[in-house]
């Protein structure tokens, strides 16, 4: 018990130094050792990495469960130290809706078919985007947060560790500086000879014995301090260690990175190819759903992904098929000026958006004008022929608004 009480009044005395220390830097009253520029820029850099790491960590788990509830019970669910439940994706519940709607509508209405194809790509995106999420959370979210929970806490507590060290070395000098101005004091009122004629020896017995006490506390003081700036160094070293050890792990979050744009890529890629076939499905089936529709109505009339400027929308649009490829196979390659139009099948289209020909086979187009559109033939079903009085040219299906 009396070591215990001896070692807390110890710490309690180390800790009000430290306290005063501190304080009398904040006030300008003490002096303060400087780190190098060296630290100081490793010190800013770990302080910025640690920073950014939490924001795209934080960032990427929006991105991955935009759901804050979700997130919430997903996070306790870790601190727990227990297994996250399986969660349905918005894809998977789509096409769960889209499975009974179908089933009490009726399955084997044109409606209730398309509700089934539509259902189970929608499964198939849920899929993916289930694989996609639990990729990114190992392959990504889990050396971020390793990074935040371990090797940065770690360089927290040796960071504070070296203030404390550092307060400890600059009390040292203080200290060291006040014995020392006190022993000077004392040796310059210890020198004056006392006239034992008129005054008693006993100040100058007293100066004397001042000058001995303070010249053993400067060599404490001074003892105290080696010691301080020997732990000081100590700790420099190692804090300076770990900080350099930033490096590492800029690279293996560089590392992390490229897998999260690999699983990103094919997770996208997958989304594609699933939609791709549906639309294709859908395209097959809507022919002989509505039979006055010719192939490219399937398509939806949306606007370009980039439609910054006509020239670099043409540039990006998909070219559709050149003049001899809208002849038929086995005949001579026609002029488009030649080519009759269908006796059925031609419809009216209003021009959704300005569109400026990429070359003299294209049709330029202004936004709200009506033309007369039709498809051949082998001809993509991207592209459609339209007319507007004697002008002829292909078009694309996406600037179109077709009517009946």
């Amino acid at each position: 018990m009396d070591f215990n009480m001896k070692k807390l009044a110890s710490d309690a005395g180390i800790f009000f130094t430290r306290a005063v220390q501190f304080t009398e830097e904040k006030f300008g009253q003490a002096e303060k050792t400087e780190l190098d520029a060296h630290f100081e820029s490793l010190l800013a850099r770990a302080d910025s990495t640690k920073n950014w790491t939490e924001k795209i960590l934080r960032q990427t788990e929006v991105l991955l469960q935009p759901n804050p509830s979700a997130r919430v019970e997903e996070f306790l669910y870790e601190k727990l130290d227990r297994k996250v439940p399986s969660r349905v994706t918005n894809g998977e519940l789509l096409a769960q809706y889209m499975a009974e709607a179908a089933s009490e509508l009726g399955p084997t209405t044109p409606y209730g078919k398309t509700l089934i194809k539509v259902a189970e790509a929608e499964k198939r995106l849920g899929a993916a985007e289930r694989d996609f999420i639990h990729t990114a959370s190992i392959n990504f979210l889990t050396p971020l947060r390793n990074f935040l929970e371990g090797d940065w806490k770690t360089i927290s507590k040796e960071r504070r560790l070296l203030q404390n060290r550092r307060l400890d070395l600059d009390a040292s000098k203080a200290r060291l500086k006040k014995a020392k101005a006190a022993e000077a004091k004392a040796t310059c009122e210890g020198d004056t000879v006392p006239d034992f004629q008129e005054t008693r020896p006993r100040n100058y017995i007293l100066s004397a014995s001042a000058s001995a006490l303070w010249n053993d506390e400067v060599d404490k003081a001074e003892q105290e301090l080696r010691v301080a700036q020997t732990e000081f160094d100590r700790q420099a070293e190692v804090t300076r260690l770990l900080l350099e050890g930033i490096s590492s792990t800029h690279v293996n979050h560089l590392r992390c990175l490229h897998e999260f744009v690999e699983s990103q890529t094919t997770y996208y890629a997958q989304c594609y190819r699933h939609m791709l076939d549906l639309q294709k499905q859908l395209g097959s089936s809507q022919g002989a759903i509505f039979p006055g529709t010719f192939v490219g109505t399937a398509e939806p009339a949306s606007p370009p992904l980039s439609s910054t400027s006509p020239t670099t929308t043409a540039a990006t649009m998909p070219m559709g098929p050149s003049v001899a490829d809208l002849a038929p196979p086995g005949e001579a390659a026609l002029r488009l000026e030649e080519v009759a139009p269908p006796a059925s099948g031609t419809r009216k289209a209003r021009v959704l958006y300005d569109y400026e020909a990429a070359d003299s086979s294209e049709l330029a187009l202004l936004a709200d004008e009506l033309i007369t559109v039709y498809s051949l033939p082998g001809m993509d079903p991207d592209w459609l022929i339209g007319e507007r009085g004697n002008k002829k040219g292909k078009v694309p299906v996406t600037y179109l608004e077709l009517l009946s």
